[in-house]
């Protein structure tokens, strides 16, 4: 049971239909941090919910247990009940490791740190959201890694980048790609950037409005902004482009749980820099002089500072590019859904471990 399917889930979702054969109940609502929903048919079943239904299809007798994502004021609750009334296992599927601080989130606190509690199984983004929990009483936590579609992402004949103004002169290109939100640090970007290297480019694909940047004498030139790209364009950028900045940095209403950006951009072999919070390096995968560059949150000098590191040093960004290459090549569709049916395994209902017969 969740919102909506983003396009960027669809594959997850198939392979986890594939092992275990599911049905998606979904609920719509707002989705302020997820991708476009799917175009056209999804390749598994689904249905549209209305959240008062959503306590009546879980408490039914057709399926062997309920996963429930944490969106959803009304669906959750309506979930749990549903699963309980029904005696169906019920599977948190868990992507925060710090609770909102809005007034709205504060009132929500107390139940779900009871549903994390009572929950049969949880299944978290990472060993970071697995750590958080853990700590606030939750059991039978298992991970399912954050993944994205290898193939289409690290493709080998992608063409160049055919944007307005693209740098194709400059020596470095860095790239950010996201929203327009205080979460993501944008702002913080565009401050290093007045003491980046002169011959290094900075690419913003994002749909912020644009403001200047006034950088210092011999420094930099100005940020090239490209607007919201479709993936295929999104990739073709990242084919072309040397380094990825997250910038994340948490506030009162949110903290990113992942970054599937770096995922993508891994598989094309671009050296990533993240700052400590965003999930994909809390999480493990972008590992600090490892996999890639791990910088304060908030920290424009630290930021520059690693972008200038990157800039100078080809090898270094070829070597940080190749072990994330290799690192995120087992962050597939397919150990997603594994993640999921470890957790089914648990409570005596995965038809992929037992050899049953698939069935929702």
């Amino acid at each position: 049971m969740t919102g909506r399917v983003p396009a960027y889930r669809v594959g997850a979702f198939a392979a986890l239909h594939e092992r275990e054969g599911i049905e998606v109940a979904l609920f719509g609502g707002r989705s302020l941090h997820g991708g476009a929903p799917a175009p056209g048919d999804l390749p598994f079943p689904s249905r549209a919910v209305s959240a008062p239904r959503i306590g009546a299809l879980a408490a039914g007798g057709a399926h062997r247990a309920v996963i429930c994502s944490t969106g959803g004021r009304a669906a959750l609750p309506a979930a749990w009940a549903g699963a309980r009334v029904g005696h169906h296992p019920l599977v948190l599927w868990a992507s925060l490791w710090a609770h909102p601080a809005s007034p709205a989130h504060a009132l929500s606190y107390l139940p779900l740190r009871r549903l994390y509690r009572s929950a049969d199984a949880v299944v978290t983004y990472g060993p970071h959201v697995s750590a958080y929990v853990s700590a606030r009483g939750a059991r039978n936590v298992h991970v399912a890694p954050q993944s994205v579609d290898g193939g289409f992402w690290g493709a080998a004949e992608v063409g160049p980048p055919g944007s307005h103004g693209w740098p194709a002169d400059a020596h470095v290109r860095v790239l950010f790609a996201g929203r327009d939100d205080p979460a993501k640090g944008l702002d913080v970007l565009l401050e290093a950037w007045r003491s980046a290297p002169a011959g290094a480019a900075l690419v913003l694909a994002t749909a912020a409005r644009e403001r200047g940047v006034a950088a210092a004498p011999g420094a930099a030139a100005a940020p090239v902004w490209l607007g919201p790209l479709s993936p295929a364009q999104l990739r073709e950028v990242y084919g072309g482009s040397d380094v990825l900045v997250v910038p994340s940095v948490a506030t009162r209403t949110f903290r990113e749980p992942w970054g599937l950006v770096v995922n993508e951009a891994m598989s094309r072999g671009l050296a990533v820099i993240a700052s400590e919070d965003v999930g994909a390096a809390a999480g493990g995968l972008v590992r600090n002089g490892e996999t890639g560059l791990v910088v304060p949150a908030g920290d424009a000098a630290a930021l520059a500072a690693a972008i200038g590191a990157l800039a100078g040093d080809r090898a270094l960004r070829e070597r940080l590019g190749e072990a994330g290459r290799a690192a995120v090549a087992a962050y597939t569709h397919e150990a997603w859904a594994r993640g999921f049916s470890d957790a089914l395994s648990t409570l005596g209902v995965s038809a992929a471990l037992s050899n049953r017969r698939p069935r929702p």
